[in-house]
């Protein structure tokens, strides 16, 4: 039965078959363009790369600056507190020694709390990564010490540090201040440090 509505050029109307045309995508790549599609991908590939490598790397080096900044945030603050750690070693040198075996007791007393409180900032900046170092003896070492004078000793080598004027400071692995040395002169050269003894 035929359907009233449908017009009378239908094919389906007239019970012929319906061959349908071929349906092209509009996306579909053209001829040749597959290796440009695949020269685009590969370099998509490089791209995603190089890009994951920069993020490995920011995140390698942002983990680095915190550690540091955790390790050495605080050398501004310790710099000025070691100026507080040597007037206190300077009050306690400035008693002569008669005067602390003769010592009544309010100036035991007192030379005892400049040595505990000077104890006690030492430990406090210990615990926060700041050692105190004593070169006294060593070979001088111009990234650890500032010679400040020569002093002529033949029972020693030269370049031997005879004398501490001040003691040096290290925060972690750097050096917060050098320790200010008498070095040794005219002694017998100090032996070559080799690679084994290092």
């Amino acid at each position: 039965m035929t359907d009233p509505n449908r017009p009378k050029d239908d094919p389906a109307q007239a019970g012929e078959p319906v061959v349908s045309k071929p349906y092209v995508m509009p996306d579909d790549p053209e001829p040749g363009s597959v290796e440009v599609l695949q020269k685009e991908a590969t370099d998509a590939r490089d791209r995603m790369l190089r890009t994951l490598a920069e993020m490995e790397n920011l995140r390698k080096r942002t983990a680095k600056e915190v550690s540091d900044a955790r390790a050495y945030g605080i050398t501004g603050f310790a710099r000025d507190v070691l100026d507080i750690a040597d007037n206190l070693q300077r009050a306690l040198d400035a008693v002569p020694a008669e005067a602390k075996a003769s010592a009544d007791p309010g100036l035991t007393a007192l030379m005892e709390g400049v040595e505990l409180t000077e104890r006690s900032l030492l430990n406090a900046l210990e615990k926060h990564g700041v050692k105190k170092f004593d070169p006294s003896g060593e070979k001088f070492d111009p990234n650890f010490q500032q010679a400040m004078y020569e002093v002529p000793d033949p029972s020693v080598p030269a370049g031997t540090v005879v004398q501490v004027v001040q003691a040096g400071y290290m925060i972690g692995e750097r050096v917060l201040r050098p320790a200010l040395v008498g070095v040794a002169k005219g002694g017998a050269k100090a032996a070559p440090v080799t690679s084994e003894q290092a």
